[in-house]
Parts: structure tokens; C-alpha cells; sequence
């Protein structure tokens, strides 16, 4: 009797966790849904609530006039060239930064040169400064190098991450001597020891990471508003901001829900279809 009593309890406890976990679910999923149907009407269904809560027929419409036609908000744009211009940011700020974290991660356990750890705690220091300390002398230099409205000033101040060095450094720590050993023993130079041998076993560190930075990239907001001035440079976060009017029947509300709605599919698509690297890569301590 004791154990039917604690079988039962036991189902009652996942039956509640699972209503809890359902319950949440629908609290997080619901404004999504939200903004997917909303995109899915037309302007004056969106301005006179309430907002039905099933599709509507003007979805077709609505994707093919943002996708492909110009939005008059933001300078008759369309967003599809705000897809390629986010998209281009989003994998130039993560391929970068792994670029080189990787190299100075391997620079700083592998080879013995002076103030070796000064430059590692210089590195680590950059952590404790927030954005806007260093966001001004940036754009500064992005002016000076006549690097305004370009990919490359999107980009480039962004490439640089502490975070990332300091998880491949770690990384590396957990290599043995007797593999680096071994590669000295086959003639193996340090280019070949990490293209042969660190890469490979660097390939779930670098998908997690690809994951958490392509995101990074993708929501950038600040610095993209601060080095732009053309609009058909815009991200996709910065044209959502100007698509909006503080008077509701100035804005394109049906557009604005498209938009929203395209802006998270790439980064919803990133970690569905890397989910399973992602998670190995954050789980696996040694190799």
C-alpha cells in the first residue's frame, strides 16, 4: 500500500510540474503567436480591437509588400534587404569572434613569450567595461576611417571578445603535453597542430559559441544605430524602431508585425537546427 501511495504521488507531481510547464509555455509563446497572427490582417483589423485571434487572409499580402516592396517608414527599404544587412552582421560579429579568440586563446597557452599574462588580464580586464565607455572613441575612429555606413564598421569593433577568449583558453588548458608532444614528435609545426588537432577538437566549443553570438549580432541595437545613417544600412532591430510612430494610425502595423515576425526566424532557426552542438558544446568539459 505504501507504494501504490508513492506511485500515485509521483504522478501527481509530473501531472502538476507538467501543468506548470504548459502554463509557461503559453505565457512565453502567446505574444509570439500574437504577433504572427497579427501579421496575418490587415492595418484597420490591427487598429480596432479587439485583434481576432485566428489567421486572416491578408497574410500572402502582407509578407510579399515587406519582403519585396519598400517600406515608406524607413525610406522605402525593403526587408528583405534588412534580413541580408542583419544577417551579414550577425555572421561576420560570430565567424570574427571565434576567428580570433581562437587565435589569442592558442597564442597564450601554447607558446611562451614576455608579459604573456599581462596581455591575458589586459584581455580579461575589457569584461568590467561597460559598452558605453568605449562606444565614443570607437565611433571616433569609424569616422576617421571613413567607415560609416559599411559592413566593415558594422562589424569590425564588435569582433573582439574577452568572454570567448577566456573559454577557449580554458580549453586549451585541458589539451595534454603528451598530444602536443606527439605533434612535435611527427614534425607537426604550430599551424598544423592547430588546424590538424585543435580544430577538430574545438568543433562543439565553436558551434555552442557560433550559437550565443549570432544572436549577440543579430539583437545589436547601439552601436548599428550609432554608425548608420543610410537607411538601406539598417539592421532589422533599427528599422523596427523607425517603423513605429507614437501616433498608432501613423504606423504600418501589419509591416511592423511582419518585420517582428521575420526578425526572429533566423535566430529561432540557428538554435533549432544547432541545438544538439549547442548543447554539447556548453555540457562537454573534456574531451
Amino acid at each position: 500500500m505504501a507504494d501504490l501511495g508513492m506511485v500515485g504521488s509521483s504522478k501527481r507531481s509530473r501531472v502538476v510540474a507538467h501543468i506548470f510547464l504548459i502554463l509557461g509555455v503559453l505565457i512565453v509563446a502567446f505574444p509570439i503567436y500574437y504577433v504572427v497572427i497579427a501579421s496575418t490582417h490587415t492595418l484597420q483589423t490591427i487598429l480596432r480591437p479587439p485583434l481576432p485571434l485566428l489567421p486572416g487572409a491578408e497574410g500572402p499580402a502582407n509578407y510579399g509588400e515587406a519582403i519585396s516592396g519598400g517600406i515608406g517608414r524607413i525610406g522605402g527599404v525593403s526587408v528583405g534587404r534588412l534580413l541580408a544587412n542583419t544577417a551579414i552582421v550577425a555572421v561576420g560579429i560570430a565567424v570574427g569572434k571565434i576567428i580570433i579568440s581562437m587565435a589569442s586563446a592558442y597564442a597564450m597557452v601554447f607558446f611562451r613569450f614576455p608579459f604573456r599574462m599581462a596581455c591575458f588580464w589586459l584581455i580579461f580586464i575589457t569584461l568590467m567595461l561597460p559598452v558605453e565607455v568605449r562606444i565614443m572613441p570607437t565611433y571616433k575612429v569609424m569616422v576617421q576611417l571613413h567607415l560609416i555606413d559599411t559592413y566593415a564598421g558594422l562589424i569590425l569593433p564588435l569582433i573582439a571578445s574577452a568572454t570567448a577568449t577566456l573559454l577557449f583558453r580554458q580549453f586549451f588548458m585541458t589539451i595534454p603535453n603528451e598530444l602536443l608532444e606527439a605533434a612535435r614528435v611527427d614534425g607537426a609545426g604550430p599551424w598544423r597542430f592547430f588546424k590538424d588537432i585543435l580544430l577538430p577538437l574545438s568543433t562543439t566549443n565553436i558551434a555552442a559559441l557560433f550559437v550565443i553570438l549570432f544572436i549577440y549580432g543579430w539583437t545589436q541595437y547601439l552601436w548599428p544605430l550609432l554608425v548608420t545613417n543610410s537607411n538601406s544600412m539598417n539592421t532589422i532591430v533599427i528599422a523596427l524602431r523607425k517603423m513605429i510612430s507614437f501616433a498608432d494610425a501613423d504606423t504600418p502595423w501589419n509591416l511592423v508585425m511582419v518585420t517582428a515576425v521575420l526578425a526572429i526566424l533566423p535566430p529561432v532557426l540557428v538554435v533549432v537546427l544547432m541545438q544538439r552542438w549547442f548543447v554539447k558544446g556548453l555540457v562537454e568539459t573534456e574531451k
